[in-house]
């Protein structure tokens, strides 16, 4: 496998490096393309205002013989520019190692999700890698986070992935002695409350900074549970979020005939 490499905490960030050194060794690695700065929380986001800006990174960054990339725009440009132009020979796309977790309802924010989902949608298989930090935590196992992922990716290269999906990876930021083991979840439930603080800036105007306490649902079978109990969670995720189940309802229900009769009886009625 060719892999180009991302995420959305910067270029510089240790979890990129570490598996970067993991993914090297296995000769897997074609190209590393990432932000240049922090970009958490930008989820699908593209730039479409401006030029993105790209630039070759000297060695000493990453493993000797990789191609390594700044861009200074979100990791949905680095996989799109990536794919399409920088590295179109890769056929995979790891995203990660993020610092804190993708779960829940985090993953529709996420700038390391969607770069994966990015991926997919360009026709490319992906994998995104989050390492579950918590605020005060004095260390990060990235290490943990790197070997769990290649484990990942190993089953990956062999069993395939079907079209339209990836997977979403959240490791528990623990030693890699007391990981539990893997856990095959569904998407849980993790919403902040109290989302915002009102702060004074220097001209005493009110401006808002998203803060919030972070609410966590552990059901059985999910990703948030499974990382509280000590275990990788891996997330099957597809880019179809048609919602087949009420589609066909609705067709049942003749929805399609009624809204069309009742447009055409008020444009009669010249309502429109």
């Amino acid at each position: 496998m060719k892999i180009l490499l991302t995420n959305d905490d910067g270029v510089t960030s240790q979890g990129i490096q570490m598996i970067s050194k993991l993914l090297a060794d296995r000769g897997w690695l074609e190209a590393v393309i990432a932000p240049d700065r922090e970009r958490s929380g930008s989820g699908h986001s593209l730039t479409v205002e401006r030029p993105i800006r790209v630039h070759p990174l000297g060695p000493g960054i990453f493993p000797g013989g990789v191609s390594a990339y700044s861009c200074d725009g979100t990791p949905t440009d680095c996989v799109s520019v990536g794919l399409d132009t920088l590295v179109p020979k890769a056929d995979f796309v790891v995203s990660g190692i993020n610092k804190g977790p993708n779960m829940g309802d985090d993953i529709t924010y996420s700038g390391t999700v969607c770069a994966a989902l990015e991926a997919v949608m360009l026709g490319r298989p992906a994998v995104a890698v989050s390492l579950c930090t918590r605020p005060g935590d004095a260390f990060g196992h990235n290490t943990t986070a790197a070997i769990a992922a290649t484990v990942v990716l190993e089953y990956v290269f062999q069993a395939g992935l079907p079209e339209g999906v990836l997977l979403n990876v959240n490791v528990p930021n623990l030693p890699m002695r007391d990981i539990k083991g893997f856990m095959l979840t569904g998407r849980g439930k993790r919403a902040y409350r109290d989302k915002f603080v009102c702060v004074k800036d220097p001209s005493g105007r009110d401006c808002y900074w998203l803060a919030g306490n972070v609410a966590e649902e552990r059901a059985d079978g999910t990703d948030v549970s499974a990382v509280a109990d000590g275990f990788v969670s891996v997330t099957p995720i597809q880019t179809d979020m048609t919602n087949y189940s009420l589609l066909y309802d609705m067709r049942l229900a003749d929805v399609e005939e009624n809204l069309t009769r009742t447009l055409k009886a008020d444009a009669k009625n010249g309502k429109r």
